[in-house]
């Protein structure tokens, strides 16, 4: 894809997955990546495969609900590379203690809905709240965010997941509306059933049999599925599309 030739994307939440192989994807792009995340063996981990595949990436361990922790990953990556071109936010709890105990609205524990909004809404503010300043310095650049079908399509459960993830929708059109004339562009993807090692263990075989039945895909997405997307969105390739939602889910919804 255009564009991307030594360009700095801060992708956080880097160390599995989406985020992982979004990492990987945008350094053979030629991108130089900084990676944040809460689990820094696994960021580190990202990190020594793509120097071994002759890229260029740092890791920097942060707890996206932190803003101080937001901070200091941006500080990481202008000290590293001397700036930032893209952020990529794709850091979630996806943990059985938050997304495995979210429930309808009457049944969800409250500490869930407000550790739900801590990550998945006010950590994406932190995070861009740092970063839009230093795209500015460098006359613009993209920001993706990640969503969830559940903001398309709606869900009996998970309140505080959709929530959050509807919130965070606003924002990024917000982004987009008050910074594109400055050269700065903000989209969603809303990824569908994606096989992560996240996904395996939080779904069961009789949940998953039952989306595959709703695909118009003979199979279920990939992690690098979604970094394709967000490749595209953070490169020259997607600079007229600002403000916008990919869905990347197999045909699940149709639109």
């Amino acid at each position: 894809m255009r564009g991307l030739q030594d360009k700095v994307i801060v992708v956080a939440g880097g160390a599995t997955g989406i985020g992982a192989a979004t990492a990987r994807r945008l350094a053979e792009e030629g991108a130089k990546v900084v990676i944040g995340d809460i689990n820094p063996t696994g960021a580190k981990d990202t990190v020594e495969e793509i120097r071994a595949h002759g890229g260029h990436a740092v890791a920097h361990e942060f707890d996206i609900a932190g803003e101080e922790s937001c901070a200091a990953l941006m500080a990481a990556a202008v000290e590293a590379f001397g700036g930032i071109d893209g952020l990529f936010n794709a850091a979630a709890d996806l943990s059985a203690d938050t997304l495995g105990r979210d429930a309808d609205l009457l049944s969800v524990p409250v500490e869930v809905w407000h550790r739900s909004l801590a990550v998945n809404l006010t950590g994406y503010f932190y995070t861009a709240r740092h970063a839009v300043p230093r795209l500015l310095e460098r006359g613009g650049g993209a920001i993706v965010n990640t969503i969830s079908g559940l903001v398309l399509n709606g869900d009996r459960g998970r309140v505080s997941y959709g929530a959050s993830k509807s919130g965070l929708l606003a924002m990024s059109k917000h982004i987009a509306t008050r910074w594109g004339k400055e050269g700065i562009r903000c989209n969603v993807v809303a990824p569908g059933m994606v096989l992560t090692d996240n996904s395996m263990a939080m779904i069961g075989e009789q949940e998953r049999a039952a989306v595959l039945e709703m695909l118009r895909s003979p199979r279920f997405g990939e992690p690098e599925d979604i970094a394709a997307a967000v490749t595209f969105l953070l490169s020259e390739d997607g600079s007229w599309i600002n403000g916008q939602v990919l869905p990347v889910n197999g045909g699940t919804g149709l639109r």
